[in-house]
């Protein structure tokens, strides 16, 4: 029963996150921290771009519950929550970096209309190069509203 529990912290968070990076993104990616952001909005020779700080700085909380769940065992559920976080750190990497912008080159082609939503969602999103007037500020979800026979 405990693993079970364990389990459903990681997933709980894993889904809480979803909230988290969309209000990050619409509100302080696209806010006061667009220095940071707009090298992501914008085409460039590098294989690294500012934005990539954000992954740095979302790591850390990660990262400390993790740690603070081991070392102090009062609080050892802490590492799940921590761990959840971690998750969706490494399905957005994977997704966002990989699978979006081909930031490694893989081959990759998919018949999966979630998939192919979140992709058309994230496009969308990038047709606008500017701080103000984005759309579309979800990483793993997207509503059907971008299927592909909608816009």
């Amino acid at each position: 029963m405990q693993h079970l529990i364990h389990a459903l912290i990681m997933i709980a968070t894993f889904l809480l996150m979803e909230g988290v990076a969309w209000a990050t993104h619409k509100y302080i990616m696209h806010g006061p921290l667009w220095s940071w952001h707009r090298s992501h909005h914008r085409k460039h020779p590098h294989p690294l771009e500012r934005n990539d700080l954000f992954a740095l700085v979302f790591s850390i909380p990660s990262i400390a519950l993790i740690i603070i769940g081991y070392e102090s065992p009062s609080l050892y559920l802490l590492r799940y929550i921590g761990f959840g976080i971690l998750g969706y750190g490494i399905f957005y990497f994977v997704f966002h970096d990989i699978i979006v912008h081909r930031r490694i080159k893989i081959p990759f082609q998919t018949k999966n209309k979630y998939l192919k939503r979140i992709m058309k969602a994230h496009y969308i999103h990038h047709e606008t190069h500017t701080k103000e007037g984005a759309r579309a500020f979800g990483f793993l979800y997207a509503p059907k509203k971008y299927e592909e026979n909608n816009s």
